[in-house]
């Protein structure tokens, strides 16, 4: 039934503004949990990390997501920024994680630019990882030859998924009108 959503946005039956609105209860939430597990996924495959690093190269005071300490491809440290993009927004109609992720590695062209490799890290709420997640798997085989379990890399992938889903459902029942409206 549609209904006033909480930012003063009519929200329809499907309740799909929840994913896209900027007010939405476990947005930012959703996004420090994946950023933690990306973190944490370089610092398992023997990477030091620093999360959302001051004093880089960024327009507006944003920052990216994390920056490996130590050379993570060609002698240069990795910087990544994590997406999610709503699959049935009108903006992402198809392609929503490639979008997602060709935004991404714009809004930090000038990082790439300087000595720094920089990696996109995009997801789709009712979907899978951005195409370029090759380099998320491999990242996952880094973490499997680390570790020594050959199963790694599914549960890196399974992590982000759960994660995905787990915020889905809290995004979308914090949409639902409560009896009191």
């Amino acid at each position: 039934m549609p209904h006033m959503g909480g930012c003063g946005t009519e929200v329809n039956a499907s309740s799909s503004h929840t994913f896209i609105c900027k007010k939405a209860p476990g947005r930012i939430s959703r996004h420090q949990t994946l950023n933690d597990v990306v973190a944490r996924a370089f610092v398992s495959a023997g990477f030091p990390v620093i999360k959302e690093p001051v004093g880089l190269a960024r327009q507006g005071g944003k920052r990216p997501d994390g920056l490996t300490l130590i050379p993570c491809q060609r002698g240069k440290p990795l910087t990544w920024d994590v997406a999610v993009a709503h699959t049935l927004a009108d903006s992402y109609v198809s392609a929503a994680a490639q979008q997602a992720a060709d935004q991404k590695s714009a809004k930090y062209d000038k990082l790439v630019q300087s000595c720094r490799l920089f990696q996109p890290i995009a997801a789709e709420t009712l979907g899978p990882l951005n195409p370029r997640s090759y380099f998320l798997a491999k990242l996952g085989r880094k973490i499997a030859a680390v570790s020594g379990d050959s199963r790694e890399p599914s549960f890196f992938f399974q992590r982000i998924s759960v994660i995905i889903q787990r915020f889905n459902s809290i995004m979308l029942h914090s949409s639902f009108p409560s009896d009191e409206e």
